[in-house]
């Protein structure tokens, strides 16, 4: 039996790889900051609570770090613990920077000091592209980050290359595009439409409000995304990846085919600049031809689909803002 460990279980992406690991017979063991203020909904939700095993860590501490790893002796390691949120980045560009990079370099030397042949995963993120001259984004890409999540996330890119260069460490970059599920956190775009679409659906609202609908991104499913994180770690030497849809859809189309779905008057959508970011990337897409090749991956869902697989979600456990409350 594998053993697996994974920072940020509870989180979406955590929780999915979390619960493909079982499937696959893994002993899984989830790296959480503390039992007392984890949200274990995900894991529940998917009915895997009781099949993975919770361990406190500090990322940021690596003595600790490297203790955990001693005592679980993981096969695979997966890094999907993070400051996610670009727009929170803005407002906490320190403990942003900090807690994203520092984690990763923690778990690096963990592995190097421990001197195991662990598989190492680390979710980088297309935002570090930023604004790009020429599409779609590869490998080749120069980076421009344009926040402090991005420059984080760029910062831990080249510390997995850095560290697999020097010390010969099994160690991937997955760069994921935009994934959503019902599990995405509702201070996300998609999730964050579709939770306050339905509120003005069931009259609990009367508005949605957006900020720049005037941008592309590059959407895609979650469950089948952590797939490619897993099928990364079983390659015979470590490579990094592209993990995207390779097409981008306007957040003003996302917001209709919702609004369509749900029977919502386009004239419930109100535009507020306060939601604007401080910098914007109008449209990015991402070549995922070498993941599909590496990775015998395939990828061919439309994301009207997704949005629809998660509306359904979303209507069998809605909650008035009065029962979510309690």
């Amino acid at each position: 039996m594998k053993t697996a460990m994974i920072t940020g279980i509870t989180g979406q992406d955590g929780s999915y790889l979390a619960k493909l690991l079982v499937e696959k017979g893994y002993r899984v063991i989830g790296i959480i900051r503390s039992h007392h203020s984890s949200n274990l909904f995900n894991l529940n939700y998917l009915g895997i609570l009781d099949k993975v095993t919770l361990e406190e860590c500090d990322l940021c501490d690596l003595a600790f770090v490297i203790g955990l790893i001693e005592k679980i002796s993981p096969d695979e390691l997966y890094n999907l613990a993070a400051q996610s949120s670009v727009g929170l980045s803005f407002s906490h560009p320190t403990s942003t920077i900090q807690y994203n990079i520092t984690s990763v370099l923690n778990l690096l030397e963990a592995i190097r000091l421990v001197n195991k042949p662990i598989r190492f995963y680390q979710a980088s993120s297309s935002e570090m592209f930023g604004k790009v001259q020429t599409l779609p984004i590869t490998l080749s890409t120069p980076m421009s980050p344009l926040s402090p999540y991005a420059t984080s996330k760029a910062s831990g890119y080249w510390s997995v290359i850095n560290f697999r260069e020097s010390y010969d460490i099994f160690a991937s970059n997955g760069i994921l595009f935009n994934h959503e599920s019902f599990l995405r956190p509702k201070s996300f775009f998609v999730k964050k439409v579709i939770s306050e679409s339905m509120q003005i659906h069931f009259g609990h609202r009367d508005f949605l409000n957006v900020g720049n609908l005037d941008v592309k991104r590059d959407f895609g499913y979650a469950p089948l995304y952590v797939e490619a994180m897993w099928r990364m770690l079983q390659l015979d030497r470590p490579h990094d990846l592209i993990i995207c849809s390779g097409e981008s859809i306007s957040l003003r189309s996302i917001v209709i085919h919702i609004f369509k779905k749900l029977g919502i008057d386009e004239s419930k959508l109100r535009i507020d600049h306060e939601l604007y970011r401080p910098v914007e990337i109008a449209n990015i897409y991402g070549d995922n031809s070498s993941a599909k090749e590496l990775l015998d991956w395939s990828y061919d869902i439309d994301f009207r689909e997704i949005l629809d697989k998660i509306i359904v979600e979303e209507m069998s456990s809605y909650k008035s803002p009065d029962e979510a409350r309690k």
